[in-house]
């Protein structure tokens, strides 16, 4: 049987703030009223039965002294409650509250007389009013006590809610790249100023992020360094390089001095990435033969499907560089046979290999890491991830179910017209 979830808007701190804050105004409400009345209605009835036995007692003396009794007065009269008659013929006075035969509230008092009760009665109607009264007031002030309350304790939840998404908002932001997002908590300006618990949360996150910004900065600023240095000497050894003799030992030279020049070059891509100082050019592309002419520069054995071909706007040389890295990386990482299908404004890139790793399923591609055993720096997802991001294109990385890679970028459409 399936559960019903709550709707999520009952998680949040404002309702549960809500909620307990109704709860004890009630409580509060029911137990100070419920005090009140006991109190109010105790006293009522004390001072009406006092009056009653007065008036019992002057009815008493006149009935011993063979004088009539007033109309509110006589010897077993219709309407006394049974009870309190049983308790007058047995010799006892008492009195009670109950309805007259009329039907309006009275406060009996009775005693004995000759083996029957002598009994007075006392309108209790204006005091039963009153604590009525009383009783409808107690409720009308404890619910506008409670709406004032919740409308005082929302106002104060929500300002630490606001100031709560802000802070979480902030956060997302800095875990999206946007490293120059701060919360700025005014409170957390002045030193002498007496800060709150959210205020502390805040100056964390933001000390946090500067941290952490200065850190990346620092290392981009080496990458940067480290590769526009090693540039001028790769340049020159690539130039010795074709000097050598022919033969395997050139060719290894060669081989490895071109692996550390496209290294550089990846490097020096990164490092403009990471600066976000990327301009594009924009334009109208048709994707299927785009998409064709970059598997052919590839030289590479990759199958081009075109189910839906369309028209994006995006920068070409960009694309062929995210669309390079896809294919480049499946033939290297995967299994053939590999394919490229273009559907629409979506291409996949598909092979057949023990697909992605789980930590690049999970936080995307991470540069100098690879599977243990496999050949590469982790680059080639890494720029074509960069670059995606640079052109508004998503991309996204699966396993397929029938096993192998697969990336899916997904560009703008272009407008029509």
């Amino acid at each position: 049987m399936r559960r019903l979830r709550p709707p999520a808007w009952m998680a949040t701190l404002t309702w549960k703030a809500g909620v307990f804050i109704t709860v004890m105004c009630c409580a509060l409400a029911a137990l100070l009223g419920a005090l009140v009345h006991v109190s109010v209605t105790r006293q009522t009835v004390d001072t009406a039965r006092e009056k009653a036995l007065d008036r019992l007692e002057e009815v008493t003396r006149a009935y011993e002294a063979g004088e009539p009794l007033p109309r509110y007065a006589g010897v077993d009269p219709d309407g006394i409650p049974s009870g309190l008659r049983a308790l007058a013929v047995r010799g006892e006075r008492g009195t009670v509250v109950a309805d007259d035969p009329e039907g309006r509230p009275t406060i009996w008092a009775a005693g004995p007389a000759d083996g029957r009760a002598l009994a007075v009665r006392v309108d209790y109607s204006l005091s039963a009013s009153t604590i009525s009264g009383l009783d409808k007031a107690i409720l009308g002030s404890s619910v506008l006590a409670i709406g004032a309350t919740l409308l005082v304790g929302s106002f104060a939840v929500t300002r630490v809610t606001r100031r709560l998404h802000l802070t979480a908002q902030v956060a997302r932001r800095i875990s999206a790249g946007d490293l120059d997002a701060r919360v700025n908590d005014p409170r957390t300006r002045d030193p002498a100023h007496p800060e709150d618990e959210v205020a502390t949360v805040s100056g964390a996150l933001d000390t946090m992020a500067s941290t952490l910004q200065g850190k990346l900065l620092s290392e981009q600023r080496f990458t940067a360094d480290v590769a526009h240095e090693l540039r001028t000497p790769l340049t020159g050894l690539s130039a010795a390089a074709e000097l050598l003799p022919a033969g395997r030992p050139a060719e290894l030279v060669r081989d490895r001095v071109k692996a550390m020049r496209a290294l550089t070059e990846d490097l020096l891509e990164i490092s403009r990435l990471d600066t976000r100082t990327e301009t594009v050019d924009l334009d109208v592309h048709e994707l299927g033969p785009l998409a064709e002419r970059v598997v052919r520069a590839s030289g590479t054995a990759t199958e081009v499907r075109i189910v839906r071909d369309a028209r994006v706007e995006t920068d070409r040389r960009r694309l062929e560089r995210v669309l390079g890295n896809l294919v480049a990386n499946a033939h290297k990482h995967g299994r053939p046979p590999v394919a490229l299908t273009v559907d629409g404004p979506a291409v996949t890139v598909r092979d057949h290999g023990p697909g992605y790793p789980e930590y690049l399923l999970e936080h995307g591609p991470q540069r100098f890491r690879t599977e243990s055993g496999s050949k590469g720096h982790g680059l080639g997802l890494t720029i074509a991830a960069g670059q995606a991001s640079v052109i508004g294109a998503e991309l996204l990385f699966r396993n397929a179910p029938e096993g192998g890679a697969e990336a899916r970028l997904t560009l703008p459409a272009a407008p029509p017209g």
